[in-house]
């Protein structure tokens, strides 16, 4: 569903004002959206996943591990599908988030997938520039994800950082020159960015950040010994068909959270990218910018 579509119907979450910013600007912030009892029931569960992690020696379904990491010392880049690991997280992701999904993505919408994501001041911690629909292309470009800070998150924490209107410029290629996938854009790409127009996105746990599928984003290195948390769902309006497989699909994968499910599929005509074939398993963005699924 295209951007007059969806604002042809009223918004329940947000206001008027800051559904036009995201749809101009590619991104929004909601600071202290979350209420403080969900926020605390979100951070009991993750730190019981934090301390089962302590067993694990290696990335495995579940945890993508940085290299960093010890039974004394977890360092958890990534818990893989929290939806389908706990309800507390899909109770999250298909009640309040699905609510706030329906004012960008109209009164129909899907699940795509969840991860979250850790900064833990290691060596692995950055997130170079990328846009993320090259990772999982649709028949068009209202997909976006909605992450929520665990933690609060300002500048020493390594916060979600975004290019102001970039979704509406180019898709770049997020392979390298040996065609190997390395899930963001090279050192000439990066350097035809006008950085001095990046947004950081920080704020108190409970905090929502949210950003277009074709919005250029990263994250700087944590400077912080405190870990961040960072909590994305995605989502897409029900007419948005995804056409190549999924990278980590869990069980509720394309499940409708809110409306009805469309028949019919809506088309953008401007290209993707087309990503490695994922039906064979996929790692993290860590990885792959790390260059370890080489």
């Amino acid at each position: 569903m295209f951007r007059d579509e969806v604002l042809s119907y009223p918004a329940n979450k947000i206001t008027e004002e800051q559904r036009k910013f995201y749809f101009n600007n590619g991104y929004l912030v909601l600071k202290n959206f979350v209420p403080k009892c969900t926020l605390k029931e979100l951070n009991k569960v993750t730190k019981k996943f934090i301390n089962k992690s302590r067993k694990i020696i290696k990335s495995d379904n579940l945890f993508d591990l940085a290299r960093e990491h010890t039974r004394e010392k977890p360092v958890v880049r990534r818990i893989k599908r929290p939806d389908e690991q706990h309800k507390v997280y899909w109770d999250f992701a298909s009640g309040l988030m699905a609510d706030l999904a329906s004012d960008l993505a109209g009164p129909d919408v899907v699940f795509h997938h969840s991860k979250l994501n850790f900064k833990w001041f290691d060596s692995d911690d950055k997130v170079k520039w990328h846009q993320d629909i090259q990772f999982f292309p649709h028949t068009n470009y209202n997909v976006f994800t909605i992450g929520c800070y665990l933690e609060d998150t300002d500048m020493d924490n390594g916060p979600l950082s975004v290019l102001p209107k970039s979704h509406e410029g180019k898709l770049y290629n997020q392979y390298d020159a040996s065609g190997n996938w390395v899930g963001g854009l090279n050192q000439e790409d990066v350097g035809s960015i006008d950085l001095s127009k990046v947004q950081y996105l920080m704020g108190n746990a409970g905090s929502i950040t949210i950003h277009n599928c074709r919005t250029l984003h990263s994250s700087p290195p944590s400077r912080s010994q405190s870990p961040r948390p960072l909590l994305l769902n995605c989502y897409s309006s029900a007419d948005a068909k995804a056409y190549t497989p999924h990278p980590d699909k869990s069980k509720n994968a394309y499940r409708v959270v809110k409306g009805i499910k469309s028949l019919w599929a809506q088309h953008d005509p401007r290209p993707c990218l087309i990503p490695p074939d994922w039906s064979g398993g996929y790692t993290s963005i860590y990885a792959a910018q790390a260059g370890e699924d080489k």
